[in-house]
């Protein structure tokens, strides 16, 4: 008869994303892993099988908790160049900011090497640019967004801009320097 789980699943993956949201994927030892979640080696192992198969359980709750954050954004009653200035007031005002984004990190550390860490990539890059083009093509309808070029094309240039401002904060960038990229990028698609 096998024993009861001793810990909080969520709360362990919560914490192992954390730990390679700091320090990435191949500088994070499962020492590390141990040390913050207070779970034995053996315990990880039997839950979660690897070091690699806990990273990309992280990989996908990150993804679900950022796109989660959008799509509350995206049913905000208000109009949609408001829902795109809270989008971008929260880019400044995310507490994690100076970690960049896991998936890219996680990107820039494996390139294209990884097929499943790629995948992640992907499909966050594809639910962002879904939500983007639903608030693009709304204001647009609206007339409150530049019809200069089609909700795909916006969502793709601010989906791009998400990123570059998540590889700014992770090299360092100062406040003020992703402020106006993304003052700038946002302000460039408004009628």
């Amino acid at each position: 008869m096998s024993r009861p789980r001793e810990f909080d699943v969520d709360r362990v993956l919560h914490q192992s994303m954390e730990v390679f949201w700091n320090q990435g994927f191949k500088a994070t030892s499962y020492e590390d892993l141990t040390r913050t979640t207070g779970v034995k080696k053996q315990s990880l192992y039997c839950v979660f099988k690897d070091k690699r198969s806990l990273f990309l359980k992280a990989l996908a709750i990150y993804r679900e908790q950022v796109i989660a954050k959008l799509k509350e954004i995206e049913a905000l009653d208000s109009s949609p160049v408001d829902k795109l200035n809270t989008l971008r007031y929260s880019l400044l005002d995310d507490e994690t900011s100076c970690q960049g984004c896991l998936i890219v990190n996680a990107s820039l550390e494996f390139g294209t090497d990884d097929e499943q860490v790629t995948r992640e990539a992907e499909l966050m890059a594809e639910e962002i640019q879904l939500v983007l083009e639903k608030i693009i093509s709304s204001g647009q309808k609206q007339q409150l967004i530049s019809n200069r070029y089609t909700s795909i094309e916006l969502a793709s240039y601010l989906n791009n801009t998400i990123l570059g401002v998540r590889v700014m904060e992770k090299s360092g960038s100062s406040r003020e320097q992703i402020e106006t990229v993304l003052r700038t990028s946002f302000g460039m698609i408004m009628s």
